[in-house]
């Protein structure tokens, strides 16, 4: 990056203030300053929402997006400057997308910012993983996507531009032609997806190493509540059957266990810093009663915890 450049971006946060948008609550990219970038027609279908956005200024914008349903980005433009994040990938600095997409899975943070180099037209395309148009024969909602930044695929592509050409249409006859696009389109992730993983990894599942990381922060800022297997499995959009399965796999226990031992060593911790009691500690790492809390740490470590402290305190 030029000093021009890095003064570009240094101008932009200040113009901006950063995009401070709560995760979950922006359904749609939301860009910075809004406006450097509209949105100029939208249609909606059963399991698919389309925006067609342009870039109106040649000028620095921010943008950011995460939501509870996937949004696949296609875009021809050039930019003189700008970084792209998604969620569990390397920034890319790529300063021509013709014909390559992004894809940002469900629940993942995709934001960036850019200079643009030209006034361009894009396709925000935003899929429903829980739409019963995608459960019937591909149960969409249960498959393990992958994050992929500015990757390219004719066959994909095309289906996207195809269904992105009935925006605007208001002939009721294409709405059947649009839903099959629909599914079309998620057939063709599907296929991208599962082309991209080694043969190892779609034999044995698993969670991507995102959403482990999400999972890993979940529960360890949530230790004192009650977690349940439900609450877990919406995090990542899975049923809680097909959640306990690719947990499994992932962390090599079961999600109630991996639960109970992060408590243990958080207990442990609390333990040695000798500032609360037992009973205390117990309540602060998620069990209501202390004789519970006494032999869930008894079954982990072998010891209860009072022994634990005395034995740590001896150290």
């Amino acid at each position: 990056m030029t000093a021009e450049n890095k003064g570009d971006a240094m101008s932009l946060n200040a113009m901006t203030g950063g995009l401070d948008v709560a995760p979950g609550d922006n359904s749609v990219v939301a860009f910075a300053p809004p406006s450097t970038v509209r949105c100029c027609r939208t249609a909606t279908w059963s399991a698919v929402e389309i925006e067609t956005t342009e870039v109106l200024r040649l000028e620095p914008f921010a943008y950011e997006f995460t939501a509870p349903r996937h949004l696949l980005i296609a875009s021809a433009t050039d930019r003189y400057d700008g970084e792209t994040c998604v969620d569990g990938l390397p920034a890319s600095h790529l300063r021509a997308w013709d014909r390559r997409m992004t894809f940002v899975p469900a629940g993942c943070r995709f934001s960036g910012w850019q200079k643009p180099r030209a006034l361009r037209r894009g396709a925000h395309i935003y899929i429903d993983p829980r739409s019963p148009l995608l459960q019937a024969d591909l149960r969409f909602a249960e498959i393990q996507f992958r994050p992929r930044l500015l990757f390219a695929d004719d066959d994909l592509w095309t289906t996207a531009v195809k269904l992105r050409a009935q925006v605007g249409s208001s002939d009721q006859r294409q709405t059947a032609y649009s839903e099959a696009l629909s599914v079309a389109l998620a057939c063709e992730l599907v296929r991208v997806n599962e082309s991209s993983l080694p043969s190892e990894t779609r034999i044995r599942g698993g969670l991507p190493d995102w959403q482990q990381k999400k999972l890993i922060q979940y529960i360890d800022e949530h230790l004192a509540e009650d977690v349940s297997l439900s609450s877990l499995a919406r995090l990542v959009h899975l049923s809680p059957y097909h959640f306990s399965r690719v947990f499994k796999q992932s962390f090599n226990t079961p999600p109630h266990r991996y639960l109970t031992r992060r408590r243990i060593e958080r207990a442990k911790s609390l333990l040695a810093a000798r500032q609360l009691s037992v009973t205390e500690i117990g309540l602060n790492v998620g069990f209501s009663e202390t004789s519970s809390f006494t032999s869930a740490f008894r079954k982990v470590t072998g010891e209860t915890p009072t022994d634990y402290r005395r034995r740590a305190a001896a150290k």
